[in-house]
């Protein structure tokens, strides 16, 4: 398989706001793929565009190799916002109703409560739930019917610490026995810690798509100064391993790849002849690549 889902030029405005631009990318099977941006950027609207609750104005998508949709739709598990459980009732109770609605899933109920550690709680009202409980339990309900994707809007919104690392444990283990999961979030360290793949929108325009470590690269920085700056910049220029060059305040800020570090850049510079009077490796963090690609 190809793709698990593929959109091309994906467009949708809602009055003279334009919530999704011509977007185009490719999920691959097998992946945590993670649309990231900040609130606004047409995350919510993607995902609902391509589990048919909203209409794209323009372009189209397919899932699962152009399999025919409706056999498509029983594939996907989706969970978009909280089901409206009854708090009187108990979690295997709930999932009845939630088995009846979607028609798929009811001989499923205990094995979807194993797989997000609720087992134990099975005959527990859902008003005694943790918050943290109470989207495991909604994760279980989008399970029903083993689908081979899951589609999550912001899943540890709103949880506490010990509620965000449950479902990010439970995110990478339903991805280790080999679920595809896609999902929305505006925050980096989501991202970072659970996805392989990501696509960055922002109001509506795709910036970056592609594995994590390639899109949100932790790219280092040198920064060097010598007394002849003109001539510092064009010997610099010439070293293998160098990539963007800017000029601020008298010094160069070199970003470097190829693992070329200070000593390197040093010995290269003196047997050209230039003394380098200061030189320094600058870490450039993954949180200030994401604001550099979304401010």
């Amino acid at each position: 398989m190809q793709s698990i889902l593929s959109l091309q030029g994906i467009s949708k405005a809602y009055g003279p706001i334009q919530a999704l631009k011509n977007v185009s990318f490719d999920v691959p099977p097998g992946s945590v793929f993670g649309i990231l941006g900040p609130n606004g950027s047409g995350k919510t609207t993607l995902l609902g565009t391509v589990l048919d609750v909203l209409k794209a104005d323009s372009g189209n998508y397919n899932w699962l190799d152009n399999t025919p949709s409706e056999k498509a739709r029983q594939q996907i598990g989706s969970l978009l916002e909280t089901p409206n459980f009854y708090h009187y009732m108990s979690a295997f109770d709930n999932l009845e109703i939630s088995a009846s609605i979607k028609q798929r899933g009811m001989d499923d109920r205990l094995r979807v409560l194993q797989l997000v550690n609720l087992l134990e709680r099975k005959d527990s009202k859902f008003q005694t739930f943790s918050l943290g409980m109470k989207q495991r339990l909604a994760i279980a309900a989008a399970l029903l019917g083993n689908p081979k994707v899951l589609v999550l809007d912001e899943p540890t919104n709103g949880l506490d610490p010990a509620g965000i690392a449950e479902i990010r444990e439970l995110i990478r283990q339903l991805n280790a026995g080999g679920m595809t999961i896609i999902m929305a979030s505006h925050l980096l360290d989501e991202v970072e810690k659970v996805c392989t793949h990501v696509a960055i929108l922002k109001k509506g325009d795709l910036l970056l798509s592609g594995p994590v470590d390639e899109v949100l690269h932790n790219e280092d920085q040198i920064e060097v100064r010598a007394a002849d700056m003109n001539l510092l910049l064009q010997t610099v220029k010439e070293l293998p391993g160098i990539g963007n060059i800017m000029q601020q305040n008298n010094t160069l800020q070199i970003s470097i790849t190829d693992g070329l570090t200070t000593t390197k850049l040093n010995e290269y510079l003196f047997s050209k002849g230039i003394v380098a009077s200061h030189l320094s490796l600058k870490k450039k963090s993954l949180e200030s690549r994401f604001m550099e690609l979304t401010s």
